[in-house]
């Protein structure tokens, strides 16, 4: 029998056949499969695909055939698709046959399996496309439960218990153990000696369903790299004549201007920039989908971020890692930037932004840039660090974008990073780290919030070499720095409000009711308390993305829309360009804070990536929104602001994150109500 399963919300009942597949080839070390080629995957899901029809006499199958017996539906959406399909075939074909023609299909059954697993609560979903067991499952392990079918009792006990043992296995099991040897990965999930290799092979051979889908997957696996070289497509070149006559160019609009060349040469084109290397381009839904599930197979951000993280001192730090490495990392300070973590702290935030805001004065005009990044690290400061840095943040933030453009833009020579203003500039980052240690004693943090400087340094204390002392100068002055980013977005969404009126009294109104009693705090500090702000910021995050692209450099050969894509690489992955595509987002120059509603919801779909992709998707993404949609709220609540010049057309600057251009100033035009004191 199948594993049964039993939650809170799901009736007990057993999992498929590629559902057990995926739940041994599941990693918890990285948080997905083990390395399985992606050709071999997907031969190995559509076998279990084809054993499971036939375990439940949908089809028949031998060594020679595979013919349907029964094309009633199962009711499963994995399933069913690929019974139709069959059942439509006049031609009896055999099961090496429909491996090979059905593997295009496996992406999409993986992710229907991996979401009935997060369902059913055996599998968590992490942001960043990472998996490990539900904290129920592991719970039930850890403390001993004997509650039947959690996920580990499949893994380790049931199809341990058939290797180990001489126990005659179900038909079931030796189906699963032939597809997970023919993926050739027993020996990174148990101990294998030489009689248990003898015992794998045995069990293969003991059911003639197992060896005739096991048989077609290993015939199947060397298919595609024979095929490589014959689909592979020239990748499309643009004249730079269009990249400079591109209206968008000029306006610093990097995301539209990727739309545009993407729309007339299609998701994979390469640009070469005078005085620059070669860079080969990913853009719109379809190849932000690829780089979400499949970028970890073939992508590597060490390569373009080496070089800037060494002039903090540091290797190894969280944009720089890849793999298990990257994914432990990610695990451990997820909790320091949590939407949790700041609800709980919402009194502070509150009282810090009412601070800053305290000093503004009506009829005064104020440069929007430094008015919003300042805004945003008086409350970052205190809550992530538990220091103040207002009077250092400024040269914190011009050593940063002066190392991003020598290091990662390649656009200034490196001795711009040396010169005495820049070396001064750089001392802030020392006196940052005096000013954290200071404070990050014993006795001072006792009773205190936990803060993720208390994160980092914990895990520098448990784990120095995972954690040196060397990556805290980057890992804290990081945190700070986050204050360009969250604070150029504020900047964008407060640009958007003032621009128009309508949708600032609708914010107006929503910030009378979030106030209405007061402070919220702790559960009632959350994004359902603030619909319109929070899909208001939904669309200023599409429409104004502050990092529209990402670079990593290709590790293996990756063949993406039929374009070969070799070794050693650069790719600017433009994840935010389909924010510009009318097939994403109908007539997208138009700000429509309705996308976000039923039955529209546009941003559920690859195209709308503000946060990145994949597994270096933004940590923090959760508490950005949080912050910005209370800090949008108060300035609604207590003033009303103007955009100067009344004329004042908006343009990006572009480099090195995009922000809105430093000629953009914000009048204060009326306090609507007094500041508590």
């Amino acid at each position: 029998m199948g594993l049964a399963v039993a939650t809170e919300n799901v009736s007990t009942q057993a999992l498929t056949l590629p559902e057990e597949l995926i739940l041994m080839l599941l990693n918890e070390e990285n948080g997905y499969f083990h390395q399985v080629p992606g050709w071999r995957l997907h031969c190995a899901v559509i076998g279990a695909v084809l054993a499971e029809l036939s375990l439940l006499t949908r089809i028949d199958t031998d060594m020679e055939s595979l013919f349907l017996v029964d094309a009633t539906e199962t009711g499963d959406p994995a399933l069913d698709p690929i019974l139709e399909e069959i059942a439509g075939e006049r031609v009896q074909r055999n099961a090496q046959y429909w491996i090979e023609h059905l593997a295009h299909r496996a992406e999409s059954i993986i992710d229907l399996t991996l979401d009935r697993l997060v369902e059913l609560k055996i599998l968590q979903h992490h942001d960043g496309e990472f998996w490990t067991l539900a904290r129920r499952v592991w719970q039930t392990e850890l403390y001993g439960d004997t509650e039947e079918g959690t996920a580990r009792q499949f893994i380790r006990t049931r199809i341990g218990k058939v290797i180990f043992t001489e126990e005659i296995p179900d038909p079931r099991d030796i189906i699963i153990i032939c597809l997970v040897n023919s993926c050739d990965v027993f020996r990174f999930i148990f101990q294998l000696d030489d009689e248990a290799h003898e015992r794998i092979e045995l069990i293969c051979r003991m059911d003639l369903i197992g060896r005739s889908i096991a048989a077609a997957v290993v015939t199947n696996l060397g298919g595609p790299v024979v095929q490589r070289s014959r689909l592979a497509k020239q990748i499309p070149r643009v004249p730079l004549r269009k990249l400079l006559l591109n209206p968008h160019l000029r306006s610093g609009n990097l995301p539209a201007l990727v739309a545009d060349l993407a729309r007339e040469y299609g998701p994979v084109f390469e640009l070469r920039p005078p005085f620059s290397q070669p860079m080969i381009f990913l853009a719109g839904p379809r190849t932000n989908r690829r780089v979400n599930r499949h970028g970890r197979r073939y992508l590597r951000a060490r390569d373009y971020f080496a070089d800037f993280e060494k002039v903090y001192g540091a290797s190894g730090v969280l944009p720089s890692l890849d793999g298990a490495d990257h994914f432990r990392l990610r695990k451990s300070m997820a909790p320091g930037v949590s939407r949790a973590r700041l609800a709980g702290q919402g009194d502070q935030l509150f009282r810090q932004a009412r601070a800053y805001m305290a000093d503004w004065t009506v009829g005064d005009t104020y440069p929007a840039r430094r008015l919003c990044r300042r805004m945003i690290n008086s409350q970052i400061s205190p809550l992530m660090l538990s220091v103040d840095s207002q009077d250092i943040i400024d040269d914190l933030i011009v050593f940063k974008e002066r190392a991003l453009n020598v290091h990662i833009l390649n656009g200034l020579p490196k001795f711009m990073l040396k010169t005495p203003g820049m070396k001064r500039r750089a001392q802030a980052v020392e006196t940052l780290l005096e000013r954290v240690y200071s404070v990050h004693t014993p006795a001072q943090r006792a009773g205190c919030p936990r803060s993720l400087a208390d994160d980092w340094l914990s895990l520098h204390a448990s784990d120095p070499q995972f954690v040196p002392e060397s990556n805290l100068r980057f890992a804290l002055s990081a945190a700070l720095v986050a204050s360009v980013y969250l604070g150029d977005a504020f900047n964008c969404a407060l640009y958007a409000m003032a621009s128009q009126p309508e949708l600032y009294a609708r914010i107006r109104d929503e910030a009378g009711v979030f106030f209405e009693d007061g402070e919220p705090g702790g559960d009632d500090l959350n994004l359902s308390a603030m619909d319109v702000t929070n899909r208001f910021i939904k669309e200023c995050l599409r429409m104004y993305p502050i990092v529209p692209m990402s670079m990593r450099n290709v590790m293996n050969t990756w063949v993406v829309e039929n374009y070969e894509i070799p070794i050693g690489t650069r790719v600017a992955i433009a994840q935010t360009a389909s924010h510009f595509m009318d097939d994403v987002f109908p007539d997208p120059f138009t700000f429509d804070i309705d996308r976000y509603k039923d039955p529209r919801n546009e941003h559920r779909s690859p195209g709308y990536a503000p946060y990145g992709l994949g597994t270096h998707r933004c940590l923090g993404s959760r508490w950005m929104g949080l912050q910005l949609g209370v800090n949008l709220l108060l300035v609604a609540h207590y003033f009303t602001i103007e955009v100067s010049p009344a004329n004042y057309k908006f343009r990006f600057s572009p480099f090195p994150s995009m922000k809105p251009s430093k000629d953009l100033k914000f009048r204060i035009a009326e306090q609507v109500r007094e500041l508590p004191s």
